[in-house]
């Protein structure tokens, strides 16, 4: 078994920053070195430009809650970026930007209004990584098994039962959809694909050198019919 470094080294790097920052954010305002409220997101006119990035790194405060969304980064975070977005880092960076425009947006309709995002974000991951993996089986806390295509809506379900926002967590599912509609869906039915990762987020991860060695090129000419690495499953669930 691989120690604790050995792990962490082994993240893909997209996941890793994010998962990394998160932690790092929430120990910051719990010892009391920064509060809450200096990084939260009140208006996107608010002049204050820095909370539009940095209420996604607060997962709330040190709880059973807080972990459970800092695993769901480390397991279903990583495991898209290993799997569908394997050497697509640009890829996953743009999925990960469009997630949080996309929230930033729907958080002015004042029934969506919430000052941290972070939740969401992990969330809308949660939702791609279901329909990338259907019909993987889930032991949900020792007391259901279920298909992973039902996982959202069950963690959904649980956190209302324990008192939590359903804010947060649809707020996730509406984004994780809008970018699996846009780039699964919509093409499917003979639509053109508008989702495209931009030129200059893969001239970015290139200058940062982040990620694998991108694709050979025969997989790039296949890629630039849909424009993205994700391909979600849009068949029906198995027996």
């Amino acid at each position: 078994m691989s120690s604790p470094a050995e792990f962490y080294q082994s993240l893909p790097p997209i996941t890793k920053a994010y998962g990394t920052a998160c932690l790092v954010v929430t120990v910051v305002c719990q010892i009391g070195l920064l509060s809450p409220a200096d990084i939260a997101y009140f208006s996107i006119l608010d002049w204050q430009v820095w909370r539009l990035i940095t209420n996604f790194f607060f997962l709330g405060k040190f709880s059973i809650n807080f972990g459970i969304r800092l695993l769901m980064i480390a397991r279903y975070g990583v495991q898209l970026e290993n799997g569908p977005f394997q050497r697509r880092t640009a890829d996953f960076l743009w999925m990960m930007l469009f997630g949080a425009l996309s929230l930033l947006v729907l958080s002015i309709i004042p029934i969506f209004s919430s000052p941290f995002l972070g939740i969401s974000l992990v969330f809308m991951l949660l939702y791609l990584w279901s329909r990338e993996f259907p019909n993987a089986n889930i032991n949900l806390y020792g007391l259901v098994t279920l298909k992973a295509f039902y996982l959202p809506w069950a963690m959904l379900c649980l956190d209302v039962i324990f008192g939590s926002p359903i804010v947060p967590d649809l707020l996730g599912i509406i984004a994780g959809h809008l970018y699996y509609f846009l780039t699964v869906l919509h093409p499917l039915a003979g639509g053109k694909n508008i989702l495209k990762t931009p030129a200059f987020i893969h001239k970015q991860v290139m200058k940062w050198r982040i990620g694998a060695p991108p694709p050979s090129s025969v997989a790039q000419q296949q890629d630039r019919a849909t424009g993205v690495a994700f391909r979600g499953r849009s068949y029906r669930l198995g027996g």
